[in-house]
């Protein structure tokens, strides 16, 4: 009896994600999943790029990685060049850029949720693709829609005002503190929007409780497979998204590397090359690769964190604890619940400090003659924790970048979820479209930003293809 050929699956691009990347899955001769990938299919640069400019450019430069999330590598950027000048910035010039961080967050986490993940959660992940997106949440939930829409363009203006009249690329972060202080009418606008913004996060947290109660055992068991996880926290272990130290914590909720400094991360942490990505694999040293693969993000940081200090996120966090109360939460489908609560904090974060009459204040830079041979910012970007890391001359050009960013941190995991969802749910010859978006929503968990790990030009189509072991093209399913 011959055997049957083995087949490679192939998803090209992934969709609803910040850029372009590719899935393959391999499956044997019996039509079982065998091997599973990820690609990242565009050359990243921008470490190269960087030599030789002046540190003091780099927090408009590095920004320019992404339009998505310019903000936490302008505020990554801007604390190394701090390090390089040997200064701690006022107290009013870390509000505000903490201000401008928590309007990022509640940006990028409202677009990712509303826009890019909730049509497979509220419309189904075997909806028709030409109405699972925004628009058909737009004809079937528009007041969902609205909220999603109102929550991003509170965030917007938030980095806008802050930014010197910039959404996107803001240039108010400076070596040293900020450019231009916070008006007292643009404090009370925003202040007077608080309270409306956090009780739309509510209604959108209990739209999510309300899909996960119908997804039943699918969303628990969804890429759910243990690994470590990642994410600064403050002197009580509480979340901490500006400052603070990192954890490392395993499956199990032991502390691998507990509270170490930030500069100190390539002493934990090392990056693994392969030849089928552009993008590199990041993994805790003292396991090697791959047992040292982690997890950053929401679901990284809640399952490092002890408590969240503002009151309305941190009663969701305890809920959030309790879907396994033994061990860590592990199901990738609740990063979504996680990035909610996160999204919650930040509102409240941002109201507390409107409600700081120091925010306001002109005392917002100093200046160093100094000049540092290295500089490491860390900050946690709505993605996940990211590094940068630059070394200077007498002069202060830079003669090395090194730039870790979160979906980097989370190459290794978003594989394995791929594998771990194409593994449950396809077999054999036939394709269905619903069952390859389950595996893209694998990926969507994550809310990578492909365009801050590579660039790519132009636009692409969706094309999956079952090809057999000698090139004939067994199946196929196209869109757009």
């Amino acid at each position: 009896m011959t055997r049957p050929k083995s087949r490679t699956i192939i998803i090209d691009p992934v969709s609803r994600v910040e850029g372009h990347g590719k899935v393959t899955i391999h499956l044997d001769g019996d039509g079982r999943v065998s091997m599973a990938r990820f690609h990242i299919t565009a050359f990243r640069g921008f470490e190269k790029l960087c030599e030789g400019r002046v540190f003091w450019e780099m927090p408009v430069i590095t920004e320019r990685i992404c339009g998505i999330c310019p903000v936490s590598h302008h505020l990554a950027s801007v604390k190394a060049c701090d390090a390089i000048l040997g200064v701690e910035i006022p107290p009013a010039a870390k509000k505000l850029r903490l201000l401008m961080q928590m309007g990022q967050y509640i940006q990028s986490h409202s677009l990712h949720f509303f826009h890019l993940a909730s049509p497979d959660l509220l419309l189904g992940m075997d909806a028709e693709p030409a109405t699972r997106n925004i628009i058909g949440i737009i004809g079937q939930k528009p007041e969902i829609a609205k909220v999603g829409v109102g929550l991003r363009s509170y965030g917007q203006r938030i980095i806008e005002t802050l930014g010197s009249g910039k959404r996107v690329h803001p240039i108010g972060a400076i070596p040293g503190g900020m450019n231009q202080a916070l008006k007292a009418q643009d404090r009370d606008h925003f202040l007077k929007e608080a309270d409306g913004v956090i009780a739309n996060i509510q209604l959108g947290i209990e739209v999510l409780k309300d899909c996960y109660l119908k997804g039943g055992r699918e969303i628990a068991n969804f890429a759910n497979f243990p690994s470590g996880y990642l994410g600064l926290v403050d002197e009580n272990g509480n979340l901490e998204l500006y400052d603070g130290k990192l954890t490392l914590k395993d499956s199990k909720g032991i502390a691998l590397e507990d509270k170490f400094e930030p500069a100190d991360y390539l002493s934990v942490i090392e990056e693994r090359v392969e030849d089928w990505s552009y993008l590199k694999f990041p993994f805790y040293k003292k396991l090697g690769y791959p047992a040292g693969i982690y997890r950053v993000g929401p679901l990284g940081r809640l399952n490092v964190a002890s408590g969240i200090t503002t009151p309305l996120a941190n009663k969701e966090f305890q809920n959030f604890q309790g879907l396994a109360p033994d061990v860590m939460v592990q199901g990738s489908l609740y990063y979504h619940y996680a990035r909610l609560i996160e999204l919650l904090y930040a509102a409240e974060k941002a109201k507390s400090l409107l409600e700081d009459d120091e925010i306001c204040s002109q005392e917002i830079r100093v200046n160093s003659t100094k000049i540092n041979e290295e500089g490491i910012g860390v900050i946690e970007a709505p993605r996940g924790t990211l590094f940068h890391h630059y070394w200077v001359d007498g002069s202060g050009r830079i003669r090395k970048v090194n730039l870790i960013v979160a979906t980097g941190n989370n190459n290794a995991a978003m594989n394995r979820a791929v594998f771990e969802v194409a593994r449950q749910y396809i077999r054999g010859d036939k394709l269905s479209e619903g069952m390859l978006n389950r595996v893209e929503a694998a990926i969507r968990c994550y809310d990578p930003c492909i365009s801050c790990s590579a660039h790519a030009l132009g636009q692409m189509p969706l094309m999956i293809q079952l090809i057999s072991a000698d090139g004939m093209v067994i199946d196929e399913v196209a869109t757009g």
